[in-house]
């Protein structure tokens, strides 16, 4: 078998057991399980010369870092993070089992096959044949597979970094999304996520006045209130702020001058997404350039011929980097206007900040030399990525992080926003391959 064949047929097996661990975090601090995940990492390390370390948040919330010592206590050191949780999901949508690992054609399904235990399984691959071959760099690798990701990281990534900073101790940290390849005029274009939005959740609560349903006539219903505070939300548009990053990524993307003066232009740049027939870039457009609010979850009533005096909506609000958590509350009054006195916001919820971290680093540029050795005329672009990663517990530290990977062009890049978080999710093999040898390829370049 070649060497090609044998990292793919690796990464492969890997992830598929990955994905059937099942993994799933629901957001319940006793979801998760990721110890299933741990110990099938332990088992595919050992006799490579690694010795592993995991750090337990809660029962079953494990996480795992491996490394392989530089000579160099001066050089840098690398850390490749993956998470080894996956959100929940509504089997009657998908066409496979989402947790059998289906091999089909060259494609592996199931939940978790491009967010994220590809790349957490590509990574594990290419520290266990980097260590196998003798590798002694100058700089340090660490392998750090994390749980509770998809739940906003406190129980994995936050957890380590909190009571185990030594052990993740780093000058670059690379982590998802990005690397999947955009074809333009001049060549294949692959986003490296180099920011992130700040993940803000509020909890509204809709007051009114309880009485029986038989009467609703001039009655207080908090559940009517909740439909316009809903309706207002969901139509609010607060002003536009383009990031640098945004701007040079429409730039690469070779849209035309008038298109990619529309989509950098904060007066224009709403009417514009509104308009596009691309919806996947409409979206991105839209989410890359403002704060947005999401009403995702209601909460109402007791009994059918109850009037209801409470109602709980959840708002999935993510702001821009530089908007500051009461900048956030602050468009939130703004959009609810005079229904604000009928609100409460609950004080408790995620109220992270955006980060972004410098494109112009040594880290990068391995990234694009190696990237452009893998797939000849490639060149990477910079991008904020719109769903929050674990990349912020490091930037927060001032770590340089970064979201990368690299895949084929065998599944479309338009295909991909569709199934994180949602139904058929799978990546193909030659993905896990050019994943695999990056990751090797990259610590040979950086390390070295």
């Amino acid at each position: 078998m070649s060497d090609d064949a044998t990292i793919e047929t690796e990464a492969t097996e890997l992830l598929r057991t990955l994905i059937r661990n099942a993994c799933v975090n629901t957001g319940d601090v006793a979801s998760g399980n990721e110890a299933r995940s741990v110990d099938a990492l332990e088992d595919y390390f050992a006799g490579a010369g690694l010795s592993s370390e995991r750090y337990t948040s809660l029962p079953g919330r494990t996480s795992l870092v491996t490394r392989i010592e530089g000579r160099d206590p001066t050089a840098p050191t690398l850390l490749l993070m993956g998470h080894t949780d996956v959100v929940p999901v509504s089997p009657t949508g998908w066409q496979r089992d989402p947790f059998a690992a289906e091999l089909v054609d060259g494609i592996v399904w199931g939940r978790g096959a491009i967010d994220m235990l590809n790349l957490t399984s590509t990574m594990a691959v290419a520290t266990r044949r980097l260590a196998r071959s003798g590798f002694r760099p100058r700089g340090t690798l660490i392998y750090l597979a994390v749980a509770d990701e998809e739940a906003g990281g406190v129980y994995g990534a936050g957890h380590v970094v909190e009571h185990a900073a030594d052990a993740v101790k780093c000058d670059y940290v690379v982590t998802e999304s990005g690397g999947v390849p955009i074809p333009t005029a001049t060549g294949l274009k692959l986003k490296i996520s180099v920011g992130e939005k700040g993940g803000n959740w509020r909890r509204l609560v809709v007051h009114g006045t309880p009485g029986h349903g038989s009467r609703p006539f001039r009655t207080d219903n908090a559940l009517v209130t909740a439909a316009k505070v809903v309706q207002r939300i969901a139509e609010y548009r607060p002003k536009a702020r383009i990031l640098d990053p945004w701007r040079r990524y429409v730039q690469e993307l070779e849209l035309g001058p008038e298109l990619t003066s529309a989509l950098t232009d904060p007066e224009r740049v709403w009417e514009t997404a509104h308009g596009l027939d691309n919806l996947a870039l409409a979206r991105e457009a839209h989410a890359c350039t403002h704060t947005t609010f999401s009403p995702n979850v209601a909460r109402a009533g007791t009994k059918v011929n109850v009037i209801p005096d409470r109602v709980e909506i959840d708002v999935d609000i993510r702001a821009l980097p530089g908007v500051a958590s009461d900048e956030v509350d602050a468009m939130l009054r703004e959009a609810l206007g005079d229904l604000a006195d009928r609100v409460t916001v609950d004080p408790a919820g995620r109220r992270q900040a955006g980060s972004v971290s410098p494109l112009d680093t040594p880290l990068v540029d391995a990234l694009s030399r190696v990237a452009s050795k893998l797939m000849p005329g490639s060149r990477i672009v910079p991008n904020i990525t719109t769903g929050g990663t674990d990349a912020k517990f490091f930037r927060a530290r001032g770590v340089p992080s970064y979201g990368f990977g690299l895949h084929s062009l065998r599944i479309p890049y338009t295909e991909y926003p569709v199934m994180f978080h949602g139904h058929n999710e799978r990546v193909d093999t030659e993905s896990l391959r050019l994943s695999a040898q990056m990751w090797e390829a990259l610590c040979r370049d950086f390390l070295a």
